[in-house]
């Protein structure tokens, strides 16, 4: 299941982005028990029980089934960073429902893909990064009480991302616990403006992704709990570039435009990153979760 980048700046709660970096699992039914092995990012930080994010979302499919497996051997193969705005949760919540349909006999016809976005939205609390991570690609998507839905929209070909990653990371519940109840009526129209305008540059006018990625809502709000990554992102939409906050952050993620991205792009924006951080290039748009035999 693949890392995702919600917001996209203006994006907020409705936009997101399916990219490269992906975690594996690996299920395995057995007599009786559950192990839980775990590689990788978060090995020492994640409990190996029950209360495993990806055990979770299994025993909620498997309770819509009505059924249970009477042991369980779990192996997560992580390379998603957690706490760091790359939709590590969500894949761990997408993956693990995906694995467990595909672990039950005809388990596709029994429960389909809105089913699952229904089950992930309802563990996750909103679909910006659980719908990439499942339908893959570009994503806009909502919900109102009950209701949610999503849809694929085009994605340019040209574009790619760099993700600049720091060393520590913020919870969600942090960095959203800094957004203000209100926010004056012409920011929001012109978020509102900056969104329709992202959709049409990742479509296929890269060259309105500077104007389409700019933020009023929640970016510059959250600030406090991420300096460093905010004045990366200044530094970078300062020198020209469409960067953003990915997610509640604290990684940044800058679109570059080019058919084949060189190296040179990744080393130049790492340049600019505080010590300790990493870039990853990404081609987004990718494949979301799936089961491979």
């Amino acid at each position: 299941m693949p890392a995702t980048s919600a917001n996209l700046g203006p994006g907020f709660d409705c936009l997101g982005l399916a990219l490269e970096l992906c975690d594996t699992l690996v299920g395995e039914v057995l007599p009786s028990g559950l192990e839980v092995l775990v590689e990788g990012e978060g090995a020492d930080e994640v409990p190996l029980d029950d209360r495993h994010l990806v055990v979770r979302a299994m025993r909620a499919l498997w309770a819509t089934l009505g059924e249970q497996p009477p042991g369980l051997r779990l192996t997560c193969r992580n390379r998603l960073p957690h706490s760091r705005g790359l939709g590590s949760s969500s894949a761990a919540i997408v993956g693990g429902l995906v694995l467990a349909r595909g672990l039950v006999v005809d388990g596709d016809q029994r429960v389909d893909d809105t089913e699952l976005l229904h089950l992930a939205n309802e563990l996750e609390g909103h679909p910006d990064n659980v719908a990439p991570a499942l339908l893959g690609g570009l994503v806009v998507s909502g919900q109102a009480d009950d209701d949610v839905w999503a849809q694929r929209v085009p994605l340019d070909p040209r574009v790619a991302a760099v993700v600049l990653v720091p060393p520590h990371g913020v919870r969600t519940d942090v960095a959203r616990g800094l957004l203000p109840a209100q926010v004056p009526h012409a920011e929001a129209a012109a978020n509102t403006g900056r969104a329709a305008l992202l959709v049409a540059a990742l479509a296929g006018e890269p060259s309105l992704l500077l104007r389409g990625t700019e933020d009023f809502l929640h970016q510059r709000q959250r600030e406090p709990a991420m300096p460093e990554s905010w004045a990366l992102v200044e530094r970078l939409r300062a020198a020209g570039t469409p960067a953003v906050i990915s997610g509640a952050g604290p990684t940044v993620l800058a679109f570059v435009v080019d058919s084949v991205p060189g190296q040179s792009a990744v080393d130049d924006l790492l340049a600019q990153a505080p010590d300790g951080w990493r870039a990853l290039f990404q081609r987004p748009g990718g494949a979301g979760a799936r089961v491979l035999h």
